[in-house]
């Protein structure tokens, strides 16, 4: 098993947990996720915010989204410690005009600015520690030309679901994928378990996780300079409530030019 209170030390390489089994057959593993209304509702939402500009995405994996974002007509460049994981990407249609780089999208800075950078699917709590997750924001920031923005997809953690003195949670049951957050509350950490049957075969899957509030969320974005522009609950912009399972949340780089401007 994983485990999730393990950091690297000053100079030790992160874990790749997404190495090549889970990258194989990772895109029919999370056939959920490349629905192409979903898939549209979120390309459209990004290709809005860049406008005319670049994107970067931060744990662009097997390009689900970052290769129609690039069809879309918009240059996108991404960060990924797998290189299995970008291994499939580059083999498929499109990728070519899609930039990435092998690295931890915690410090690894890539040449440019961009109007966007955008993390999907749960991508921030991959990172286990608090200040990982703070370092990732100003390292976002920092790639910000001014007025850019940072787009995060995230889960909002469903505890009031754990009863009591219960550490496991359901949140996949069905006949092809079962699924269990294995939570520490009192660190937000946990490892999230998965098991799989498709096409024949069978697989199991156990990842390492941090789940973090939108407050906290917020907290860090000022930490990196960014102010909160919008939360919605989802890509199709339905209002954020409290009973959202999940919010994607854009932060905004002070244009400081326009803020000096005379009136």
């Amino acid at each position: 098993m994983p485990d999730p209170g393990h950091e690297p030390a000053e100079g030790e390489l992160r874990t790749n947990y997404f190495g090549e089994r889970i990258a194989l057959t990772y895109d029919a593993d999370s056939s959920d996720r490349f629905g192409p209304e979903l898939i549209a509702q979120t390309v459209d939402f990004l290709a809005g915010l860049a406008g005319g500009g670049a994107a970067l995405e931060f744990g662009i994996g097997t390009g689900r989204i970052a290769l129609p974002l690039s069809a879309r007509g918009t240059s996108v460049h991404g960060i990924d410690l797998s290189p299995e994981m970008l291994a499939q990407l580059r083999a498929k249609p499109g990728a070519a005009a899609v930039g990435v780089t092998l690295g931890d999208f915690v410090s690894t800075v890539v040449d440019g600015a961009f109007r966007l950078v955008y993390l999907v699917y749960n991508v921030i709590e991959n990172l286990t520690d608090q200040d990982d997750q703070v370092a990732c924001f100003v390292n976002a920031a920092r790639h910000l030309e001014p007025g850019g923005c940072v787009v995060v997809e995230v889960e909002v953690p469903q505890l009031r679901r754990l009863p009591p003195g219960e550490s496991v949670r359901a949140f996949a049951l069905d006949q092809f994928h079962l699924g269990f957050d294995e939570l520490e509350v009192a660190t937000q950490r946990g490892v999230s378990h998965h098991f799989w049957t498709a096409d024949g075969r069978t697989g199991t899957f156990a990842v390492p996780f941090r789940y973090v509030w939108p407050a906290e969320l917020d907290l860090m974005a000022r930490l990196a300079g960014l102010r909160l522009r919008e939360r919605w609950a989802d890509w199709s912009r339905h209002p954020f409530t409290a009973e959202s399972m999940a919010h994607v949340s854009v932060w905004e780089k002070p244009d400081t030019q326009l803020r000096e401007r005379p009136t």
